[in-house]
């Protein structure tokens, strides 16, 4: 794969600002090459997209992907990605790579960690084993096993909480960053913080500020997409995303489904990560400029075209939806594969539309035109 490798740690620049909306053009650069964003990050969480090959992910266009600090720390372990030569040469994968903290897994353990001021102590899902996470020992992990750009330690909120859990969970977030920027500072890594504050105007605003005081190579808004409705998560970036210097990045923590990409580019997202697209790919839905499809239903039976006409990606320049049908009612192992290939194309080909609308002042047109589709498909 041809990965241009530059000299330089990270750096991020504002290409072209839409002149109606928050959306913006831009170029991340890390030792790995250039990231155009808005960008959508395929998630590998165990250092693999699930069902692709690396080759797979970048001929649909994805730039960077998105490890799981927790997972991979767990399984195979730091020593062995470092002896493996770190995460790159142990994936197989050239271009720029991110890894999260771990934090939202750790969290979403409940029953099987405790919550400290240091850290959080958690049973492994794994085996069982103890093992206790501090903000810099998350860095070393990172650190040790390579990635180009890393997440401090926070705690992912649960929805709904009261005031006062989400002000002393959103007040420890803000001291751990601290905590991780001191011991980060070096590394050569690209440093996100992670905003939190939960649905309280008041503590993401605070949260956000304090952490653009610290000062960080870019900035995670994360505590999203974690069961409120939509407008509460829209209302949150309306209110984030201005606060946040125009020369850093921004990124949108586990978002999301096509709508909710452009939804938060124009609130001016930069980066976004997400399973929908492989995940629903093996449960049988794919994207379409249309709508999705659901392949299983009978209608595709003996439907002889491809998923999308007039989509490029291997999937829909081989086969119809009728032998896609086929094989995901057969359990075939390959019909899981070509879904989630045509998906991560199409989510690859929308945020290069979605870069292009935005070049050419056309952002609300874009979405409008895209909601228009949506609403014409025939279901079946």
């Amino acid at each position: 794969m041809p990965y241009a490798v530059c000299s330089y740690i990270m750096d991020f620049k504002v290409i072209k600002q839409d002149t109606v909306t928050q959306a913006r053009v831009g170029r991340l650069g890390t030792p790995r090459g250039i990231v155009d964003t808005p960008t959508f990050m395929p998630v590998g969480t165990y250092g693999a997209v699930r069902g692709v090959t690396p080759e797979e992910v970048h001929e649909s266009g994805a730039q960077i992907v998105l490890g799981n600090t927790f997972h991979l720390y767990l399984r195979p372990g730091t020593r062995v990605i470092e002896k493996m030569g770190g995460l790159h040469n142990f994936t197989g994968w050239g271009g720029t790579i991110l890894t999260d903290s771990g934090g939202y897994q750790v969290f979403s353990l409940a029953k099987l960690r405790k919550i400290t001021p240091d850290g959080v102590r958690f049973q492994s899902p794994v085996d069982g084993s103890e093992h206790f996470f501090t903000p810099e020992t998350v860095m070393e992990i990172q650190n040790t096993i390579g990635s180009d750009i890393i997440i401090v330690l926070d705690e992912c909120i649960p929805y709904p909480s009261t005031y006062e859990y989400t002000k002393d969970s959103t007040d420890m977030t803000i001291r751990w960053a601290e905590r991780s920027k001191k011991v980060a500072i070096g590394t050569g890594r690209g440093l996100f913080c992670v905003i939190q504050g939960g649905f309280f105007k008041e503590l993401r605003e605070h949260c956000t500020d304090e952490l653009v005081n610290i000062g960080f190579d870019g900035y995670a808004i994360g505590g999203l997409s974690v069961g409120e409705p939509k407008e509460e998560m829209y209302a949150v970036l309306d209110q984030v995303t201005p606060r946040i210097p125009l020369d850093k990045p921004r990124y949108l923590m586990g978002v999301g489904h096509p709508d909710d990409l452009i939804e938060g580019v124009i609130r001016g997202i930069d980066m976004f990560d997400c399973v929908v697209p492989t995940r629903h790919g093996r449960r049988g839905y794919l994207f379409t400029d249309a709508g999705r499809i659901i392949i299983k239903n009978s209608c595709y039976k003996d439907d002889e075209l491809p998923v999308e006409p007039g989509c490029d990606c291997y999937t829909c320049s081989k086969y119809s939806r009728a032998y896609l049908r086929h094989l995901f009612m057969s359990g075939e192992m390959l019909g899981l594969r070509l879904n989630t290939v045509h998906n991560l194309h199409y989510f690859g080909r929308l945020m290069k539309e979605i870069r292009l609308a935005i070049e050419e002042d056309r952002m609300l047109q874009f979405r409008e035109h895209f909601y228009s589709l949506q609403k014409e498909k025939t279901r079946c």
